[in-house]
């Protein structure tokens, strides 16, 4: 079940965010009462407005609800207490010990594509193998976000083989992002958009898709005759305590036969010729 959309989130009453989070999350009031220690009647009254939560109970609700970070300030802000949680700026120095990890794995991942993304799928940062492949295929893209890339027909859509299949997937997690952070309003947009875009079926509108996922998803690419096929790996930050960090993940490609492995090793072969990198 998808939480409803909140337009200003600040205004909301704390109770009435946990009632949709409760509801959400499929829990009867007891249920949540229990699961977080707190007393059922107290929660009753703090969902009605009838009492005050302490900012402890806000922290002990809001973990028992497994809610994002990001959604657990929002709380905490509705019910009148500060942010628990920072979120910093990927450049900032603290994370410099993240940034040098990110960087290795990016590395490392050659000459297979790796991307770092946020939450709504927006490139952060990418390998240069990512930007091989999508040259070979388009010769660039116009847009920095992978579901703008996989849903304009102008753009990397008109290479996707299976882009039905793909596209499918895609908007099902999108969904989810919208359900899991009902405050951001960025994430509605681009769910809004994605589904605007021409030959999207109207049923995808709904968070229930229908058809469940197969065990691995491949991508197919294809350039005139040849064809190249990825699978992917996400690897996201263990217990993270910065907002940043819990919606950043990195995504690495692998090919999913020889010959996808090979046109990339020749790709990266040429970038390296051309970079004078190669006698």
């Amino acid at each position: 079940m998808a939480i409803n959309a909140i337009d200003s989130p600040a205004v909301v009453p704390v109770g009435e965010l946990l009632k949709r989070w409760r509801s959400a999350r499929r829990l009867s009031q007891l249920d949540l009462a229990l699961e977080a220690g707190v007393s059922a009647r107290h929660l009753s009254y703090v969902e009605t407005g009838k009492s005050q939560a302490s900012r402890e109970m806000i922290v002990r609700l809001a973990e028992a609800l497994g809610m994002p970070l990001r959604e657990r300030n929002v709380l905490l802000s509705a019910a009148g207490y500060a942010a628990m949680f920072p979120e910093t700026a990927v450049g900032a120095p603290a994370l410099a010990p993240v940034r040098r990890a990110i960087d290795l794995i990016l590395q490392h991942q050659e000459p297979y594509p790796a991307f770092l993304l946020d939450r709504r799928w927006d490139m952060v940062a990418t390998n240069r193998a990512a930007t091989r492949v999508l040259n070979y295929l388009r010769g660039g893209s116009a847009h920095t976000n992978m579901l703008r890339q996989f849903f304009d027909p102008a753009d990397l859509r008109a290479c996707v083989v299976n882009w039905e299949e793909i596209a499918r997937d895609l908007i099902r997690h999108l969904h989810d992002v919208v359900a899991a952070w009902p405050s951001d309003a960025r994430a509605r947009a681009l769910l809004e958009e994605v589904l605007s875009y021409p030959d999207v079926p109207s049923q995808w509108r709904a968070r229930e898709l229908g058809a469940a996922p197969t065990p691995l998803l491949t991508v197919v690419f294809r350039k005139g005759e040849r064809e190249l096929r990825f699978f992917s790996t996400i690897a996201t930050f263990g217990a993270p305590h910065d907002v940043t960090l819990e919606e950043l993940r990195v995504e690495c490609a692998f090919p999913a036969d020889d010959a996808t492995a090979d046109l990339c090793k020749s790709l990266a072969g040429g970038d390296e010729l051309q970079n004078g990198s190669v006698a």
